[in-house]
């Protein structure tokens, strides 16, 4: 049995047969502006939940309080969850009705 190089169409059929990957959702999270929680509190809230230095928190800060929400970053839907019900928590054991949701990115 004669061999023929010269046409392999082997890879064509890997090619089309591997299914196309998603990457997976991105989740913001984002904190909603009221009119009880302090700035400083809020402020703590991104420094210790997202790592922010004080100037970048305070950029955020200041989002939340003049557009009426601000974003704390973007991670995975797991990821993203945690830190919600964190912050959540966290405000509420200082009774502040601050709010933190995620949204898709």
């Amino acid at each position: 049995m004669p061999h023929s190089h010269d046409h392999d169409d082997g890879n064509l059929l890997l090619d089309t047969a591997r299914p196309k990957v998603k990457p997976p959702k991105r989740y913001q999270v984002v904190l909603l502006n009221d009119d009880f929680t302090p700035m400083d509190f809020v402020v703590e809230v991104l420094v210790r939940f997202f790592g922010m230095d004080e100037a970048k928190a305070n950029v955020v800060m200041l989002a939340v309080h003049h557009e009426g929400k601000g974003i704390c970053g973007v991670y995975s839907r797991e990821v993203a969850e945690m830190k919600v019900n964190q912050v959540n928590r966290y405000a509420r054991q200082h009774q502040y009705p601050l709010m933190c949701q995620l949204e898709v990115a």
